[in-house]
């Protein structure tokens, strides 16, 4: 199969199955006891800790290990103050957008915040959530920027940078944000793993509470070998960085220029800043639904859009946001790269849609 659908998940890589697998078999001690087995667990997840706060720039004291980037957007939106006010924007991540209610704030044609009409809304907000990276178009939003603005007004700032991290340089410290989320499954890590980066102050009511792990802020037994996947995982993707960067670039650029060439194809917000591993575009006269499928018969996996709302038929709530015309919304598809992707595999994929095309 040719998999470009990493923005969805990526395949677990083999090193971090191999860390991870004694903490499935003999290393099966609670890291809350205190007996031998029990303290090998507790040293992997603090190393765990340190190996997930190098990679961002955090301190480790600041990350708390949580399922996924589900559960660590909704601790950071729920975590905090009670009733707080809340601005996000129209183009988060489901999880974002259903987790609280928030006044919306719009975005341009190219699929950026629009800064002045969040100047404008004179509302006292208490927090402030703003994705990192699109998970759809790959559009980088001007976060610095955001987070300024937002803290010029003493607003709390989250960000959403699951699909950031791994694919940029992220950097908790430099972006000036308050919370940060991120997920294992994005990173070859295991599916179950995430973390909130979180100065400690800022949550004040965990969504789970009961045992005091996490310091208190996600209670329950630690899932000891989904937390060191993430952290082998997160060293991985620190030291392979720019290797990787530089991989899914190339591939980003082969394949758009073969895209281009092709008739009635447009790709969404293509004069923006992207990440590296993702192109989203639309086919006139197509039904993006209807050429995952046939893609897939040729085996082939490719998106629609967000895979968290893949059984939804209408158009993208991004695109539309973005004012793309609904039709051309609705034959959206997404091609995210990963390290393991080639050139004849972009190749084989443009001669599998321009014959599906025609």
């Amino acid at each position: 199969m040719i998999y470009f659908d990493h923005n969805a998940t990526t395949p677990l890589d083999d090193r971090v199955l191999q860390a991870m697998l004694p903490f499935l078999s003999h290393l099966y001690g609670n890291p809350s006891s205190l007996y031998k087995i029990a303290r090998i667990s507790r040293s992997a997840i603090e190393l765990a800790r340190e190996q997930v706060a190098q990679l961002v720039n955090a301190r480790p004291e600041q990350v708390i290990f949580t399922s996924g980037g589900t559960e660590a957007n909704n601790l950071a939106l729920k975590g905090g103050r009670p009733h707080a006010k809340i601005v996000s924007s129209v183009v988060e991540h489901p999880s974002v957008l259903e987790a609280t209610q928030a006044e919306l704030v719009g975005v341009d044609a190219q699929g950026y915040i629009d800064k002045q009409a969040l100047v404008l809304m004179n509302q006292p907000f208490d927090l402030a959530s703003f994705m990192l990276v699109n998970n759809e178009t790959g559009v980088i939003q001007e976060l610095a920027e955001l987070t300024e603005l937002m803290h010029a007004r003493g607003i709390v700032v989250h960000t959403d940078a699951v699909q950031a991290v791994g694919k940029m340089a992220v950097d908790f410290q430099a972006l000036g944000v308050d919370l940060m989320s991120l997920s294992g499954h994005k990173i070859y890590g295991p599916k179950g793993s995430g973390a909130l980066i979180a100065k400690s102050e800022l949550i004040q009511n965990p969504l789970l509470t009961g045992g005091g792990q996490e310091s208190g802020y996600r209670s329950g037994t630690e899932n000891v070998a989904a937390i060191v996947g993430l952290g082998k995982a997160a060293e991985l993707a620190y030291t392979e960085l720019e290797q990787r960067r530089q991989h899914c670039l190339q591939l980003r650029v082969y394949l758009e220029q073969q895209l281009n060439a092709l008739p009635n194809v447009s790709i969404f917000a293509e004069h923006s800043r992207r990440i590296v591993n993702t192109v989203q575009f639309g086919v006139q006269n197509c039904i993006g639904e209807m050429l995952l499928m046939q893609l897939d018969q040729c085996n082939i996996a490719v998106s629609s859009g967000s895979a968290c709302a893949s059984d939804k038929a209408a158009a993208s709530h991004v695109l539309t946001a973005m004012g793309v015309d609904n039709e051309l919304a609705l034959s959206a598809v997404r091609v995210s790269f990963g390290v393991h992707n080639t050139r004849q595999e972009i190749e084989l994929f443009i001669k599998s849609l321009s014959q599906l095309i025609n």
